[in-house]
């Protein structure tokens, strides 16, 4: 079986007098084999080279606009937190326990955070917040550093109330990169999405799941409740 080349793709689009999704039938072409792997098989050598292998586009990435539902992202993650995490996929996985150098993969990756000439915007719901991995004092010290961070100029953080007038359901985890590509973690497999009419559509559901979202001082009220919870 041939790979049809990118001329094909035009002549296709164009013959089927659908033109305009030649950049999508191009970005599924140059992607299909990315596009949905599971995770046993990013997984089955250990976390870290699940880990090293996002660094790339970490460091060529200058907006990010991530969504989580129910845990805190990987990019404001603390020590004890992203191991909590770690160690309890490893052992539902039994995959070889790399749990030290992944975690020091993930707070390397942090690096980009403290990088003023990039762009930030994290949404979290407010579950994100009350569900807890590790201890009290592991929680207490995650959300604290959220709250050291929610001031970062180049950071945006929201947090969707449980209490919000839900205009915008909740979705599963995901990060854009830029306008470039989209990554979604699904219980069993990573998807990755390139297709511009795909990427537009997950930044139209950030932008709405951003207008339910409160920032600053609300938002912090959030954090600091959800600490004062753990006591």
């Amino acid at each position: 079986m041939t790979t049809p080349s990118d001329d094909d793709l035009r002549q296709y689009a164009e013959l089927c007098q659908v033109p305009e999704t030649y950049p999508d039938l191009l970005a599924t072409a140059h992607n299909i084999e990315e596009m949905y792997v599971e995770w046993r098989r990013l997984q089955r050598e250990g976390l870290r080279p699940v880990q090293e292998a996002h660094v790339p586009l970490y460091e060529r990435t200058r907006h990010f606009r991530i969504y989580e539902p129910g845990v805190i992202p990987g990019l404001l993650q603390t020590r004890d937190y992203a191991r909590s995490i770690m160690s309890r996929i490893i052992g539902y996985w039994n995959i070889p326990d790399d749990t030290e150098d992944a975690v020091d993969v993930r707070l390397g990756r942090q690096r980009v955070l403290r990088d003023a000439n990039r762009k930030f915007g994290i949404l979290l719901e407010e579950t994100a917040l009350r569900s807890r991995f590790g201890t009290a004092e592991t929680m207490a010290n995650q959300l604290g550093h959220l709250l050291t961070v929610s001031v970062l100029q180049q950071v945006s953080l929201g947090i969707i109330p449980m209490t919000a007038d839900r205009t915008m359901w909740p979705l599963e985890g995901f990060w854009i990169f830029d306008d470039e590509q989209v990554i979604i973690e699904l219980a069993t497999a990573q998807v990755t999405v390139k297709q511009p009419s795909e990427v537009s559509m997950y930044a139209r559901m950030f932008s709405d799941l951003a207008g339910i979202a409160c920032y600053g001082k609300p938002a912090r009220a959030l954090i600091s409740e959800a600490i004062d919870a753990l006591e």
